[in-house]
């Protein structure tokens, strides 16, 4: 609960939880700490294992992973360099409430899809 005179947390913009939030709610995180979970990833396998995400964004979106220290990357010294990336042990902590968001959304798919199309033939209508 927030003290006389401040903002609840979800309108606070130097809020902690927007800033991890911020990271962790954006979809192409979400998937790439999902597909590390399993272990690590080349760049390439990632991009095979997420096809729709392009190399720009997964190069982004990698980086942005690392600076939140939820990654690391590796190079190997080898003729090309190889390079991995792998969770954290910071990133390991995220598996649990994230493994929660993704049943919670295979569970509630169906409804969701109905509740948007019985949305957008309403709004259509109207």
């Amino acid at each position: 609960m927030s003290a006389p005179g401040e903002l609840p947390w979800s309108l606070d913009t130097a809020c902690p939880v927007r800033d991890v939030l911020d990271r962790i709610g954006d979809k192409w995180s979400t998937l790439i700490l999902n597909l590390l979970s399993s272990g690590p990833h080349r760049f390439s396998a990632a991009q095979r294992a997420i096809p729709d995400i392009s190399k720009r964004m997964l190069t982004q979106t990698f980086r942005d992973l690392e600076r939140d220290g939820l990654i690391e990357r590796t190079v190997y010294p080898t003729k090309p360099p190889s390079v991995d990336y792998r969770l954290t042990a910071l990133g390991e902590t995220i598996l649990e409430p994230l493994a929660g968001l993704v049943h919670w959304a295979e569970r509630h798919h169906d409804a969701i899809r109905h509740a948007r199309h019985t949305f957008d033939d309403v709004t259509d209508t109207a």
